[in-house]
């Protein structure tokens, strides 16, 4: 419940799977929160974590929620914080039976843990259910598929929160939702209360990714100065019952809340400002008003919302086969020369001696690799100028002796290749390939399982 001056405060504890811990720490031990949020899935994220539970190498939640939990976990009870994260990414349940264990090693009887499903909508697939791409199908792809999750809203966590769980832990539910459910349980907003949903989305949406509206992703040294970004703070959101509120972080923390940081966060991967859609609403950020209330202080408000999508958008994954990356570098006079003929060298091996068929990438980078595949070919050093150069190589194939393959012909390099060439690395990993797809809304079923110690 909100009480005192009747804001609900809420912060970011991750903004991707491997986020810092420190500021997330300070945080819930200074922060005086309601509530804190770690956002750790992405679409790559929660394909991995099939992969590797399929396989029998991981439990299939966030390989962090360990660490997190046993720093931030007593300082949670002890300030009445309640945590709530997607951390349990392909199995909420199991990542729900871990945090009861130890949040009990750590002596905190007493505690609720909730774990959220109904996001794994695998068995809803069929071969031809359509893609992304036009005339693509599950059956189309021809790969096995190894998950598929739909992106649930704040509705999902909502019972939760009501069961006052002090973690609560969720597969896959969308970003901004994770902190637009505690909103909505605080302040009462109805499900349909678009203009309410719209602007708790817009806070959502600028406190997920954590440091980004601190600085983080954001410092260019001479174009954008950012302050102590070594321990940049993680960001606060003091949120008033008509849905405004001001965005800051902790006084002692690094890094800077302004407009600036703002608005480029506000942009972050919305297509439409005027419609982003998610779960719970079509949001409106076209209106959006920023103003500067003190150091570190910038009140939002003005984010509208429009009735939310009928069909849920789902990350199906796909065995990928092995990917194979190997490197070798050259160095000094000629580095780019030698570089090059590596390169040269590699392609016609793999291509005319080997026959290789499937897409092989080479990346000389320092001279040409981020920007390989998107301008006119030039490259955008001049080659005789480059000095410092490693040659990367990588291919995707269902074959692991195609792979290897890769391996050995650029390890060769060392004695078979020009001048100079050292520090090579390779490796092979399984990987995967993600879609996107859409189900009707009312074909999922989230459910609540509540663990207390």
């Amino acid at each position: 419940m909100v009480v005192g001056d009747g804001r609900f405060r809420i912060g970011t504890g991750a903004g991707f799977s491997a986020d810092r811990l420190d500021p997330a720490v300070d945080l819930v031990r200074d922060g005086n929160l309601d509530a804190i949020v770690f956002e750790c899935i992405g679409e790559r994220t929660l394909a991995f974590a099939h992969r590797d539970r399929m396989a029998a190498t991981s439990e299939g939640y966030n390989p962090l929620l360990e660490r997190r939990l046993r720093a931030i976990l007593p300082h949670c009870m002890a300030k009445g914080t309640t945590l709530i994260t997607n951390m349990g990414v392909a199995d909420p349940h199991a990542a729900a039976n871990r945090a009861a264990e130890i949040a009990r090693e750590l002596g905190l009887s007493g505690c609720k843990i909730a774990a959220i499903s109904g996001d794994d909508v695998a068995a809803l697939m069929t071969p031809e259910t359509e893609l992304d791409q036009p005339n693509l199908t599950v059956g189309g792809v021809g790969k096995d598929m190894v998950g598929a999750n739909a992106y649930l809203g704040a509705e999902a966590i909502l019972p939760a929160l009501e069961a006052d769980a002090d973690v609560i832990i969720t597969g896959r539910v969308a970003d901004p939702s994770l902190f637009l459910a505690p909103l909505c349980h605080a302040f009462g907003w109805r499900p349909d209360d678009w203009s309410m949903l719209g602007a708790g989305t817009l806070v959502g949406h600028l406190l997920e990714c954590a440091a980004q509206v601190t600085g983080g992703y954001f410092a260019d040294p001479g174009q954008k100065d950012i302050t102590n970004l070594a321990y940049v703070g993680f960001p606060i959101a003091e949120v008033d019952a008509d849905g405004r509120a001001i965005i800051t972080k902790l006084d002692h923390a690094g890094g800077e809340v302004s407009e600036r940081t703002i608005k480029e966060q506000l942009l972050y991967e919305v297509h439409d400002p005027s419609a982003y859609v998610t779960p719970d609403v079509i949001a409106d950020f076209s209106r959006v008003s920023l103003s500067r209330e003190g150091e570190n202080r910038i009140r939002v408000g003005g984010a509208g919302g429009a009735p939310r999508p009928r069909s849920l958008k789902v990350t199906v994954a796909f065995y990928g086969g092995f990917l194979a990356e190997a490197a070798i570098s050259y160095a000094g006079p000629g580095a780019g020369r030698r570089a090059r003929l590596a390169l040269e060298i590699l392609e016609e091996r793999m291509i005319h001696l080997h026959g290789v068929d499937v897409p092989l990438r080479l990346d000389m980078i320092g001279v040409h690799s981020l920007h390989a595949t998107a301008g006119d070919g030039a490259d955008p050093m001049p080659i005789d100028e480059a000095r410092d150069v490693r040659l990367r190589a990588a291919l995707r194939s269902d074959d692991r002796d195609l792979a290897e393959l890769l391996l050995w012909e650029v390890e060769a390099m060392l004695c078979c290749g020009p001048a100079g060439g050292g520090g090579y690395r390779g490796h092979i990993t399984p990987s995967v390939l993600t879609h996107s797809a859409f189900i009707e809304r009312d074909r999922t079923q989230p459910s609540l399982r509540v663990i207390e110690t």
